[in-house]
C-alpha cells in the first residue's frame, strides 16, 4: 500500500513539531508527521515537576552509551525521548539559547546564514515571552516562555553565594549578557509545560492538510536513483513525498535512520550486511555532548522540595497546584543556574550551572534521605568527539552511542574546575543557614585524581547531544547550509544533529529555532 504527501516529517520532537505547524499553515500542502512514540496525554508531560519522572524511563527509548573508555568503562543512561514533542516533552523546560558567539563561529566555519544576527529573528518568532518584548525576545509566538513562578529562598542565597566569589547576577542569560547567575526562563505557559508539540501541533490538529501518526516508526528511507522519495514503515507500508522528506529524529535518531537506509560510512554498513546507497563517512561522526557533574549537600531544614517525595506531602503539593498553580508541582526543579568561566581566557562563558531544588531528581543521582540541594556544572565546549553507529541491521536494535566523554585532556581539566567551583559556591556564607554539610564529592575528594575517580562514578549526560549530521559548506559535510543532504536529493535534516559544534547551553531552544529557520528555507526553495 502506498500513500502520497507533499512533505513527510520523520520525528515529532522539537524541530519536527515546528515543521509540522509551520508547513501546514499553507492549506495547499499535504503534510505528514510521523512520530515513533506515543501521545503526551499523561499528566507528567504537562506538569512542570513531571520532569523528575522523565529520565527514569517515561517517554524514552531506554538507550545507554557504550562503555566509556576514558571513564573506566562507565555506561551512562542516555535518555532520548520517544513521545510526541520529543525532548521538549520530557526536559527540565530550561529556555537558554547559547552564546551569540556560538552562532558567529558556525558562520566562520562556513555556515553562511547561521550567524547570530541570522538566527535571532527565529528565536524571537517562536516566543510568546511573558517578561520581555525587545531586541532579544518576542511575544505572540507559539512557544510559551515564562519566568519561574515557584522559586525558593535558597535560590536567592545561591545568587549571593556566587556573588561572594565574584560571579554577578544577570537578569537575562539570553540577552545582552550571558555571564552570571540567573533565574532561567522556562518553556511554560500558565504553569504548564509548553512543549513543541503543545505549541505547534496540538493547536493545529484540526487542519485537514496535517496528518499526525503516533507509534509510527520508520524502517528506512526509500531512495530511487539519486533521490529520497519516501519512507518504508515497520509494517512494510510505503509513503511517498512529492516534495521532500524532512528527517527530524535528533542527534541519535537521524544518523541511525540514515545508516539503516544505507546512507553512512560504507565500511560500517558493509560489515552489517546493509547495501550502501551513499558512502558518507561523516554520518554519525562528530557527536558532542555536555558531561554533567554535580555537588550534593544535605540541607539543614525543609529548604528544598525533597520533603514532597513522601506520598502525603506529594498529595498536598498536588492540591496546592490544582488550587493555586503554584508550589513544587509548578517548579521545573532546575529553574536557577547561570554561566561562568572555567578558563578565564575563554571567549565567553564555558561553564553552566543548574541548581536542583532537591536530590535524586534524575536517574542514577543520589538522593539525600533528610533532604538536600544539588548544584550541577557542565563544561560547555568539549573537544571530545564521539560517534553513533548501528548495533545491527535490525531497526529494533538499539544504536551504539559513544559520546567519548573526556577523551580530550582539556575536557577533564575544565570539568574538574567546574566541579570545584560548585563546591566553592555551596560553601559560601549566604548558604550556611540552608546547608548542613556537603555529601558529594565530600571531604575525602582532594587531588585531581580523586576528582577524576569521583567523576567516573558520579556524572551523567546533560542531554545536549548534537553534531552527528554536521552542516557545512565543505565536501565532507553531511548537509549544506540549507540543510539538504549532500549526495542525494529530496532529503533535509532538521534537528540538532546539524550543529557543527554544540552550543554553549541547553539545546532545546536551538532545536526550535532550527525548525523555524528550516521552514522558511523550505518555503523559499519551493516557492511557497
Amino acid at each position: 500500500m502506498t500513500q502520497d504527501y507533499d512533505f513527510i516529517i520523520i520525528g515529532g520532537g522539537s524541530a519536527g513539531s515546528v515543521l509540522a505547524g509551520r508547513l501546514s499553515e499553507d492549506p495547499a500542502l499535504r503534510v505528514l508527521l510521523l512520530e515513533a512514540g506515543g501521545s503526551d496525554r499523561h499528566p507528567f508531560y504537562h506538569l512542570p515537576a513531571g520532569f523528575a519522572k522523565m529520565t527514569k524511563g517515561i517517554g524514552s527509548w531506554g538507550w545507554e552509551t557504550v562503555p566509556q573508555r576514558h571513564m573506566k568503562g562507565r555506561v551512562f543512561n542516555y535518555t532520548q525521548a520517544k513521545v510526541i514533542g520529543g525532548g521538549s516533552a520530557i526536559n527540565a523546560q530550561i529556555y537558554t539559547r547559547g552564546n551569540a558567539l556560538d552562532y558567529d563561529e558556525w558562520r566562520q566555519r562556513g555556515c553562511d546564514g547561521w550567524g547570530y544576527d541570522d538566527v535571532l529573528p527565529y528565536f524571537r518568532k517562536a516566543e510568546d515571552n511573558d517578561t520581555w518584548d525587545n531586541r532579544y525576545h518576542g511575544k505572540g509566538g507559539p512557544l510559551g516562555v515564562s519566568k519561574p513562578i515557584a522559586p525558593l529562598p535558597i535560590c536567592e542565597a545561591y545568587f549571593e553565594a556566587a556573588a561572594a566569589l565574584g560571579i554577578p547576577h544577570t537578569e537575562d542569560v539570553n540577552g545582552e549578557t550571558q555571564a552570571g547567575t540567573a533565574y532561567y526562563q522556562l518553556t511554560q505557559r500558565n504553569a504548564r509545560r509548553s512543549s513543541a508539540a503543545m505549541a505547534y501541533v496540538a493547536p493545529n490538529r484540526h487542519r485537514a492538510n496535517l496528518t499526525v501518526r503516533l507509534g509510527a516508526q520508520v524502517r528506512r528511507l526509500i531512495v530511487e536513483g539519486h533521490r529520497v522519495t519516501g519512507v518504508e514503515m515497520m509494517d512494510g507500508t510505503r509513503i511517498m513525498a512529492t516534495a521532500e522528506v524532512l528527517l527530524a529524529s535528533g542527534a541519535i535518531g537521524s544518523p541511525r535512520l540514515l545508516q539503516l537506509s544505507g546512507i553512512g560510512p560504507g565500511d560500517h554498513l558493509h560489515g552489517l550486511g546493509l547495501p550502501v546507497v551513499l558512502d558518507q563517512p561523516q554520518v554519525g561522526e562528530n557527536l558532542q555532548d555536555h558531561l554533567d557533574l554535580y555537588c550534593i549537600c544535605e540541607v539543614s531544614g525543609p529548604h528544598t522540595y525533597d520533603r514532597y517525595a513522601k506520598p502525603h506531602m506529594a498529595a498536598l503539593a498536588g492540591l496546592q497546584y490544582l488550587l493555586t498553580r503554584k508550589g513544587p508541582v509548578a517548579s521545573s526543579l532546575f529553574e536557577t543556574g547561570g554561566f561562568w568561566f572555567a578558563d578565564p581566557d575563554a571567549r565567553s562563558p564555558d561553564l553552566q550551572f543548574h541548581l536542583g531544588l532537591g536530590t535524586g531528581i534524575e536517574k542514577g543521582v543520589q538522593a539525600m534521605p533528610q533532604g538536600g540541594v544539588t548544584l550541577n556544572s557542565c563544561y560547555l565546549r568539549p573537544r571530545s568527539r564521539g560517534t553513533v553507529r548501528l548495533g545491527s541491521s535490525d531497526p529494533v536494535t538499539a544504536p551504539l552511542i559513544d559520546p567519548n566523554y573526556l577523551q580530550d585532556p582539556q575536557d577533564r581539566e575544565m570539568s574538574i574546575r567546574g566541579l570545584k567551583l560548585t563546591q566553592a559556591i555551596l560553601s559560601q556564607a549566604p548558604l550556611k543557614p540552608f546547608i548542613k554539610a556537603e555529601r558529594l564529592p565530600g571531604p575525602d575528594v582532594k587531588t585531581d585524581q580523586d576528582y577524576y575517580d569521583f567523576i567516573c562514578a558520579h556524572s551523567k549526560t546533560s542531554h545536549h547531544c548534537a553534531g552527528t549530521c554536521r552542516m557545512g559548506s565543505d565536501p565532507e559535510a553531511v548537509v549544506d547550509t540549507r540543510l539538504r543532504l549532500n549526495g542525494l536529493d529530496g532529503l533535509r535534516i532538521v534537528d540538532n544533529s546539524i550543529m557543527p559544534t554544540v552550543i554553549s547551553s541547553n539545546t532545546n531552544a536551538a532545536a526550535i529555532m532550527i525548525g523555524e529557520k528550516a521552514a522558511d528555507m523550505i518555503r523559499a526553495d519551493h516557492g511557497i
